[in-house]
């Protein structure tokens, strides 16, 4: 009976472990966020992507690489191919060897993946007390939430409640898993100047580089979902052509 008891008492303090692990690996909840993209017919919101990379541009590249994407990938999402021309042209890239066998630097060209903002993860680290920037290619598809939970963590960043020992070095972020960060704050108000004329605001730009930083995991989201609307139509015009077939085979036999 005591060894039944025991073994009992064991499994729930297992189960509460397993249960209390499991809470905190699901981490903060996020709020969800109203997404053009969203949906079987969501589409990308051209003008915020394009807003969203000059975020990217202008805050964001100073840290994080985006090495799946090519300049010249721009276009899908609305930049002249002038305008690629010039935003590859202001970046510089190392090439060669040349006729000397030796390595030299560019102007970069459409055709030149996103030049990353260091040479290799040492420097990064060493550049960010430890801490290496994740490249942003596929991180909202990396991350549970997708790009609410992006979206909370740019705009999560709060005072550290009272109580809360917040480790040195790091940054209290409400959507954080642990609510505890090494990246500081990376947007402030007006840090960015939309040639659109859009307000430049915190949950603005974190929104539109949201938008931008799908669109760069999943450029394909359009024509994939104008696939699946026409598979979906033709299998249903398929079985109800199948359906008739099957009533004019079987009405004789009732």
């Amino acid at each position: 009976m005591r060894r039944a008891g025991f073994a009992c008492m064991t499994v729930a303090i297992a189960a509460l472990a397993v249960g209390s692990a499991a809470l905190a690996a699901e981490g903060p909840k996020v709020e969800k966020q109203e997404w053009s993209f969203d949906g079987i017919f969501g589409r990308y919101d051209r003008a915020a992507a394009q807003r969203g990379f000059a975020v990217y541009n202008d805050v964001c590249s100073a840290c994080h690489s985006l090495g799946l994407l090519h300049y010249r990938d721009l276009e899908k999402i609305g930049f002249s191919e002038d305008a690629v021309k010039e935003i590859a042209a202001g970046k510089s890239v190392q090439d060669g060897p040349n006729d000397l066998g030796e390595m030299y630097e560019r102007p970069g060209r459409p055709s030149d993946n996103f030049v990353p903002p260091f040479p290799n993860d040492v420097v990064a680290r060493l550049a960010n007390n430890g801490a290496l920037p994740p490249d942003l290619s596929v991180i909202v598809k990396a991350r549970k939430g997708g790009p609410d939970y992006i979206y909370g963590v740019m705009t999560g960043y709060a005072d550290a409640p009272e109580g809360f020992n917040l480790s040195p070095g790091l940054f209290y972020n409400t959507a954080f898993p642990g609510h505890q960060i090494a990246m500081p704050p990376p947007l402030v108000d007006d840090m960015v100047e939309y040639a659109d004329g859009t307000k430049a605001t915190v949950p603005q730009m974190s929104h539109d580089v949201v938008t931008f930083l799908t669109w760069a995991g999943e450029p394909e989201m359009e024509p994939r979902k104008k696939l699946g609307l026409k598979v979906m139509l033709f299998l249903g015009l398929l079985t109800a052509m199948l359906y008739a077939v099957k009533r004019k085979v079987w009405e004789n036999l009732h």
